[in-house]
């Protein structure tokens, strides 16, 4: 890495390891404070950075200008000049403006696509390790492309980090013809892949990865190690072993990260941390889970407190004098009152709070976990301290063997670690503080290229689930009758499926998309904006989705979104909304729910309990009542998972801390 790349990006020491990684400083509360009023301060300052970043963007314009007339080789010419500029003089303004004028002029010719200021304006603060809070639909693939190419030009490392297999996939193969005009090469992490194949992907210029996998890797890196992780010694190894030594890691470092959909990575899964672990043996493990599920059945309602909010169980009094009772005379862990107690709360848990075909679907014989924010199976994952084992015995299934975990690291630390770090999101504004004041990433609202045509409907609230359902399916036969296409969110396979069979017994013909479906995701999502076209979908048609219109669903007034049940948080709510109406097109949304959604009992029982007195035998409350039952829900839901992730971080640190004399900290 030239020197002056390491001044750009504030790098004074690197911290030892396999690969090039800044060292993680943990700041205390006072800094975190101090960070999240400083990302309250940038926010506001929005209007500043962006004069900055439209001047920029007005520069690489004039650069371009020179550009047009040139013939492709005389272009392709240009290459070297660019990269040598940049290695000898860094990321100086003048030598990045002359890139992204080249990479835009390039676009243009491969790919039909020339960068809008806004995008250069987004590229630009991605390059100098910012948030940009762009609307959906503005084209963050493209404006990826230009901090991309200027990074990977000095020689370094390039992460484009997004939450699914299609989407790293798409957005890769989409860029490809772009980055080969300029000698870089690209790659595609997919779940599916092996590790060798996973390590040629690593080693390409520019790599599109998942943000679980990526993590996962990094892990099997530092295990894959075994405490060799001196890259000198690393070195030496390999010169005596000989040069066709294969790597011991599959990723080249953390030198530069761009996060697609960066609220969702850094803030709506930052709540738990990622782990790795290894199969126990243990003969006896299915059986004390099937003696756990039935004890676990017996103990009554106030035995034990479900914490729905935390997916957790909490023990009562009476509920331990019961377990107690139930082990008299039971061998191996019943002896020991942690344990079993222990195990009591994860069957509790696996019977109440853990449901099929919204937390986990079952296809031939294999429990498989569905992702919550990404509405997709997670291939080859399973929860821990013998929760998924409970789980596979009340389905009936064959249990595995438990794992125990071996590496862990959270989300805040480990991407802390790149050398610079940025983000793209469209929703970004609520955790602007702290993502400041976790990642250091000020967030900066860029403007539309086009003004927003989409529509808000309004929202209603149903008293129960069969009339919330008969209105969804009443609205889906208007827009289809209108010629409109029309894409309905649900939040679980079993919703979807609820839906589908009810638009069947109606003859609505339709496609549906959940984690049943997946392999057909790319064909289901390329008919979705035909007219008169209905998609049923989970969460899995919500971020970075781009669903192209045909043109008579465009004079017909667009897509039209129906979401059929709110999340935890407004901005996942709004990602799901800015499916319709994107660059300019006209689109409408609506949200049609029901009091018994899970949100209203888990966050806001008092007030939902209420309504569903005040207002007995109506078929929906009020709009006024449903936007306060609404507030109150997502409110609190929003603290609890701030509390969570602060939970999850300090605990990261505390492990860090304590393992620290043996030079690892994960």
């Amino acid at each position: 890495m030239p020197q002056s790349i390491y001044r750009d990006w504030a790098v004074e020491q690197l911290a030892s390891g396999l690969y090039p990684q800044r060292e993680d400083h943990m700041g205390s509360w006072l800094d975190r404070i101090a960070g999240r009023g400083l990302g309250k301060l940038a926010w506001w300052a929005s209007p500043l950075e962006r004069a900055r970043l439209a001047r920029f963007a007005a520069s690489v314009e004039a650069a371009g200008a020179q550009l047009s007339g040139l013939s492709d080789a005389a272009l392709q010419s240009r290459v070297g000049e660019v990269r040598r500029g940049l290695c000898r003089h860094g990321l100086a303004a003048q030598e990045v403006a002359n890139c992204f004028a080249l990479v835009r002029e390039a676009s243009q010719r491969l790919l039909g696509k020339k960068h809008y200021p806004v995008q250069i304006m987004g590229g630009y603060l991605l390059l100098n390790g910012g948030l940009a809070e762009m609307a959906t639909g503005e084209g963050k693939t493209l404006t990826a492309a230009l901090p991309a190419v200027t990074v990977a030009l000095c020689g370094q490392a390039v992460h484009v980090v997004t939450v699914n297999d299609y989407l790293a996939e798409r957005d890769a193969r989409l860029v490809e013809p772009l980055y080969a005009f300029f000698g870089l090469s690209v790659g595609a992490i997919l779940s599916t892949q092996e590790r060798a194949e996973r390590a040629r992907a690593y080693a390409c210029d520019i790599t599109y990865c998942v943000n679980k996998d990526l993590v996962f890797d990094y892990l099997r890196d530092g295990l894959a190690a075994s405490g060799d992780d001196s890259v000198a010694r690393l070195a030496v190894s390999r010169y005596l072993e000989g040069e066709t030594v294969q790597p011991r890691h599959s990723l080249r470092g953390l030198c530069y990260a761009i996060i697609d959909e960066a609220d969702s990575i850094l803030i709506d899964e930052a709540r738990t941390p990622l782990i790795i672990s290894s199969e126990s043996g243990a003969a006896a493990a299915a059986a004390d889970c099937a003696s756990a599920l039935d004890i676990a059945r017996t103990l009554a309602p106030e035995a034990y407190e479900l914490l729905h909010e935390e997916r957790t169980v909490r023990l009562l009094p009476p509920g331990r004098t019961a377990i107690d009772r139930a082990a008299q005379g039971m061998t191996g862990i019943w002896r020991f009152r942690k344990a079993r107690e222990e195990l009591l709360r994860q069957a509790l848990a696996a019977l109440h709070l853990y449901a099929r075909d919204r937390h986990y679907i079952v296809a031939e014989g294999k429990l498989s976990i569905v992702d919550e924010f990404t509405g997709r199976t997670m291939a080859d994952r399973s929860w821990e301290r013998g929760l998924h084992q409970l789980i596979e015995i009340k389905e009936g299934l064959e249990a595995t063997k438990r794992r125990d975990t071996i590496a862990r690291i959270t989300y805040q630390r480990f991407f802390r670690r790149y050398l610079r770090l940025a983000g793209m999101t469209g929703t970004g504004a609520e955790v602007a503080p702290e993502l400041r004041a976790v990642f250091g990433l000020a967030s900066v609202r860029i403007p539309t290229n086009r003004p927003l045509a989409r529509r808000a409907l309004g929202e209603r609230v149903f008293l129960n689930d069969a009339a919330r359902w008969a209105a969804v399916v009443e609205r889906v036969i208007a827009m289809r009758a209108a010629g409109r296409a029309t894409l309905v969110g649900t939040r679980s396979v079993e919703a979807s499926e609820t839906l589908s069979s009810l638009l069947s017994a109606r003859g609505v013909e339709h496609a549906l998309l959940n984690a049943r479906q997946n392999a057909e995701e790319a064909a289901i999502i390329a008919q979705a904006g035909q007219p008169g076209r209905v998609t049923v979908a989970t969460n899995m048609a919500g971020r970075g989705t781009d669903i192209l219109l045909a043109a008579e669903v465009r004079e017909a007034g667009g897509l039209h979104v129906i979401l059929s049940e709110f999340h935890e948080s407004r901005r996942i709510d709004r990602q799901l909304y800015g499916r319709a109406g994107r660059q300019g097109d006209p689109g409408s949304y609506e949200s049609l729910v029901s009091l018994d959604d899970d949100l209203f009992h888990s966050y806001a029982a008092t007030a939902t309990a209420w309504a569903h007195r005040r207002y007995a035998g109506a078929i929906e409350i009020p709009p006024w009542a449903g936007r306060l039952l609404r507030w109150l829900a997502q409110s609190s839901a929003e603290r609890i998972h701030a509390r969570i992730r602060a939970r999850t971080l300090k605990s990261g640190e505390q492990i860090n801390r304590s393992l620290a004399f043996s030079g690892r900290g994960e």
